[in-house]
């Protein structure tokens, strides 16, 4: 038996300790991003990206090339030796090597590295930018699950005060020092709690499946969520928005990629206006051939006549363009078109952008004031409170007063645990514009 246990613990040992685990959101973000499905389509768009970029600085170099040709002509043909008409059949073939380099084509291919390379960087800014968001997503909803989490601590715990009250009335009922219609109160003040405690514990639920699904982690997977310490503000000093969004446009991946987009296509606009100029080839080669007739005479042999018919050229090629069917106006009618679809796109990511970061300054300079009354708040109540439960002890109010007590000091530590993290929240993703780090 104790080898079967042995055994067992050596097969499935994440399976074993995995369930104690409780995950901080850090490691729910970090294992969010690495089984994040978009970033890896997008680190297989960058490695295109990569290779695009090679390919364009491969175009400045000149190409090469080698063929060789065989051909068997039957009856009345050109004799390869005298270029003159013979009836016999005879065998020829040819080598060649060549190359050739693009002296001039408009600038076209200088326009296309540069939108080569500004691509691979912008492919580098989207990376970030899912990694961003994929973090985000699973802080809010992280932050989420803490709230319903705390809701279910505090209903928990005004379950227990409410059990412990009943048990106190049904005995002190026995006894005879209490009325039936106030041990009715407390049975409904438990099935109250009772019922509290089921709807938040419902919804923490739902919130550990949504965290699930963006973490990407497998719905057969127990997934325990530590707490968050309830934190002080970390300024109570107005946020300004418009200086967070000129410190955005240049660190905000979202923001370079969109500049970066938009820069790649006025080179494609370029490159595509540069084919409507001349351009300007130069052509080198060499080669050589064999023949030999088939009517049995003797012919020179093969590596000899490889060396007699050796020969090269050099060659300049100029190629304008007149006509081609409107299709190179028609191109670059287009890229124009790409162009300003491009700037428009642009200039609304940056308005979303500046959008995202005013309502975020709201919400960091609304929440830290109504954090702070919160605070007072539940402080307030809970003396209240006390003085109550003391006047209820002295007969001064009735059990319905108490209770109405009680449940307005379970509101407030609620509306404070919201509040507590709805600004931790909204600061960290202030200060992610302000420093592109959470």
């Amino acid at each position: 038996m104790k080898k079967i246990i042995i055994l067992l613990l050596i097969m499935f040992p994440q399976g074993i300790f995995s369930q104690d685990k409780t995950w901080t959101m850090e490691e729910c973000i970090h294992y969010a991003i690495q089984h994040n499905l978009q970033r890896i389509k997008q680190e297989a768009q960058n490695e295109i990206y990569k290779h695009n970029q090679r390919e364009a600085a491969g175009s400045f170099l000149p190409t090469l090339n080698a063929g060789a040709n065989a051909s068997m002509n039957f009856g009345r043909g050109l004799d390869p030796e005298t270029n003159g008409y013979i009836s016999t059949s005879n065998f020829s073939n040819t080598y060649e090597i060549y190359s050739s380099l693009v002296l001039f084509d408009g600038f076209s291919r200088i326009y296309q590295a540069k939108m080569a390379n500004i691509n691979r960087l912008k492919g580098n800014e989207e990376l970030q930018a899912i990694k961003d968001e994929t973090a985000f997503d699973v802080m809010e909803v992280f932050f989420n699950a803490l709230y319903y989490k705390g809701t279910m601590e505090l209903a928990k715990e005004q379950l227990d005060e409410s059990i412990e009250k009943l048990k106190k009335f049904q005995r002190m009922e026995e006894l005879g020092l209490t009325s039936i219609p106030d041990l009715a109160e407390i049975q409904a003040k438990e099935a109250e709690d009772r019922f509290l405690l089921t709807k938040q514990t419902n919804l923490y639920n739902l919130e550990i499946i949504k965290l699930k699904e963006k973490m990407n982690l497998p719905v057969e997977e127990d997934l325990l969520i530590e707490g968050y310490e309830q934190i002080h503000l970390v300024s109570n000093e107005p946020e300004n928005a418009w200086t967070i969004y000129q410190q955005a446009l240049n660190t905000l991946p979202k923001a370079l990629a969109s500049a970066k987009t938009l820069s790649a296509t006025e080179m494609e606009h370029k490159a595509i206006r540069g084919n409507l100029l001349p351009s300007l080839s130069l052509k080198a080669g060499f080669s050589s051939g064999f023949s030999r007739t088939m009517d049995g005479n003797v012919y020179m042999p093969f590596w000899e006549q490889l060396k007699v018919k050796e020969g090269s050229y050099v060659g300049v090629t100029l190629s304008i363009p007149l006509f081609n069917g409107f299709s190179r106006s028609s191109e670059v009618k287009r890229s124009k078109q790409r162009l300003i679809i491009a700037q428009n796109q642009h200039e609304e990511i940056l308005r979303q952008v500046y959008s995202e970061i005013e309502q975020a300054v709201a919400d960091v300079n609304g929440l830290s004031d109504e954090y702070l009354h919160a605070q007072k708040r539940t402080i307030a109540m809970q003396i209240a409170h006390q003085m109550n439960l003391r006047k209820y002890e002295e007969g001064l109010i009735d059990l319905i007063t108490l209770t109405t007590s009680a449940n307005r000091l379970l509101n407030s530590r609620v509306e404070e645990l919201y509040t507590n993290l709805k600004y931790q929240l909204k600061y960290k993703l202030l200060n992610y514009y302000k420093t592109i780090s959470y």
